[in-house]
């Protein structure tokens, strides 16, 4: 593990790549009647803070839903707070950790930050963000409250650097219609396949042959990230899969079982299971022209509101020997200043708690909310479809922690398009992944 280096301000020339994060993705959030406009793209809301109370500035890359249903839990929370403020900076969130890491290296950065698991190795060691266990107790966090897979994605060192406010897994939704027309749906609701890549197969392969020609059995771009993120469920359902890094960091993903999920991917493209030249597959599901769809939880809400849209999810299909899907987390961290105000880091961590507390309310968006008991308790069972993919939760699988790893995957993606495109088998595709793991970490 990387030792934590000090806190500099000359940091801020260091460059931070940008991972791709769907749920994340889009422009500015959603203001309320009461915000202001705040820097350029940005959206500010909360409004003024009353006399009296601890006013903490809390930036966010939330936009769509999810910004919404982020902007209704801080209004419930000053009006139910006595003591407390926050005001809210969404950031548009294409250049959200860039400007993130340019206020905090300038020394100003806001009280709270949202702050995905995948991009804590570029922050945590660059002495980014403040341990919390020192204030935890005072603030009431108990870490035994929360998923433990979840949790252990925001631990450095045995340190806690933040509070995990959800997973957002890729899993599995499907068109009941078409289903029940192929004959794979359960009296249940529920696809009928055998857990194993041939059985996966026939399940494809009998929607295929039972709905018309231009509906797709499975819906999935050949571009952009989704196939990276099914191989990364696939590969880590295997015995010994999910390698990437040696322990002297050099690449390590050009293996025996790396290889057996990727041609399996490859295959879904190459036998027309995945139909050419789809774009945009979420429309393709919610226009009906798609009977499965492999993609993020974040898509519950929007498919929610499509009339007429007859569709079940269920966690990612598992065909090999363990449970296992790609997940990322947003977490809330409290940046580092230069000279700290214990006030106003109190604050913010009882806001966070209140956050992690209150997660039926964020489980509107579609994630899975961090803490065991919101799961338990009656107000999220009675939502729709979020318990039927919650135990994703229990398997979800980070990207590995590397500073670079954004920059990584962006160059293997390229690799992974070319392979969809024909232009290379899957054999080809890992050993130039592995080329330029190493080329980019510098190995």
């Amino acid at each position: 593990m990387r030792k934590r280096r000090t806190f500099k301000l000359g940091a801020m020339a260091m460059t931070l790549m940008l991972l791709l994060s769907a749920c994340a993705a889009g422009g500015p959030g959603t203001s309320t009647d009461t915000g202001t406009k705040g820097t350029t793209g940005s959206t500010d809301t909360g409004g003024d803070a009353p006399a009296g109370k601890v006013s903490i500035s809390y930036w966010t890359p939330f936009s769509g839903g999810d910004g919404e249903f982020m902007t209704q839990m801080i209004e419930k929370f000053n009006s139910e707070n006595q003591e407390i403020h926050v005001e809210q900076l969404a950031n548009p969130a294409g250049d959200y950790y860039t400007k993130l890491q340019t206020a905090i290296a300038s020394d100003q950065a806001p009280d709270l930050m949202v702050l995905h698991s995948s991009r804590m190795p570029q922050f945590v060691p660059s002495g980014f963000v403040t341990p919390l266990d020192d204030m935890a107790a005072e603030a009431q966090i108990d870490w035994g409250e929360f998923n433990p897979t979840i949790l252990e994605s925001t631990v450095y060192e045995d340190k806690h650097y933040s509070i995990p406010l959800d997973t957002h897994a890729i899993v599995m939704y499907y068109n009941k219609e078409y289903l029940k027309k192929a004959g794979v749906l359960g009296e249940d609701g529920k696809p009928i396949y055998d857990k194993s890549p041939e059985g996966f197969t026939e399940f494809l392969t009998k929607i295929k042959d039972a709905v018309p020609a231009d509906v797709a059995p499975l819906a999935q771009p050949e571009v952009r990230i989704d196939s990276y993120w099914m191989f990364w469920g696939f590969y880590n359902q295997l015995k010994d899969g999910g390698k990437f890094y040696t322990a002297d960091g050099k690449a390590e993903l050009n293996n025996p079982q790396a290889l057996q999920a990727l041609e399996y991917v490859n295959s879904l493209y190459k036998s027309g299971l995945i139909p050419p030249k789809v774009n945009d597959a979420v429309k393709l599901f919610q226009d009906k022209r798609a009977a499965v769809l492999i993609t993020g939880v974040w898509s519950t809400g929007a498919f929610e509101s499509i009339d007429g849209l007859d569709f079940g999810v269920v966690p990612m299909p598992q065909i090999y020997d363990q449970p296992a899907t790609w997940g990322d987390s947003h977490t809330l961290a409290l940046p580092k200043h230069g000279k700290e105000d214990p006030a106003k880091q109190k604050a913010a961590l009882t806001f966070a708690k209140w956050l992690a507390d209150n997660g039926e309310l964020w489980a509107k968006a579609g994630h899975i909310p961090s803490v065991t008991k919101v799961l338990e308790s009656q107000a999220f069972k009675d939502m729709p479809y979020r318990s039927d993919y919650a135990q994703s939760a229990d398997f979800v699988k980070y990207w590995p922690r590397n500073e670079k790893q954004g920059q990584i995957n962006d160059n293997i993606i390229k690799e992974f398009e070319k392979m969809m495109a024909g232009k290379q088998d899957a054999k080809t595709t890992l050993e130039k992944a592995n080329a330029v793991i190493d080329k980019t970490s510098g190995k």
